[in-house]
């Protein structure tokens, strides 16, 4: 069962990734990958919080990438990577 406590700490955890936080966006990639705290079960998304996590040097990323990988087709990994990317590029974007 999902509460609005899971619901706002989700959002929290969405929003602190966005603006740039490798552990928040690792948090956003377990969430998912597991289908818990507020988060629907969805490799596709875990996989891109967790290309994040890594870029912004979260080393167990680099793992749990590699571990969800394995149960997702070249597509999903496709469609993960080009989101993750997507998501940089508007980070970048405000920065500037």
């Amino acid at each position: 069962m999902v509460t609005k406590f899971d619901t706002v700490l989700l959002d929290r955890r969405i929003a602190d990734a966005r603006r740039g936080c490798g552990d928040s966006a690792y948090d956003l990639g377990v969430a998912y990958s597991t289908g818990t705290a507020g988060a629907a079960f969805d490799l596709v998304e875990a996989h891109k919080w967790f290309n994040l996590a890594a870029v912004r040097g979260v080393e167990a990323a680099l793992s749990a990438r590699a571990e969800i990988s394995e149960d997702m087709t070249a597509r999903e990994i496709a469609t993960a990577q080009r989101a993750a990317r997507d998501l940089l590029a508007g980070i970048q974007r405000r920065a500037a």
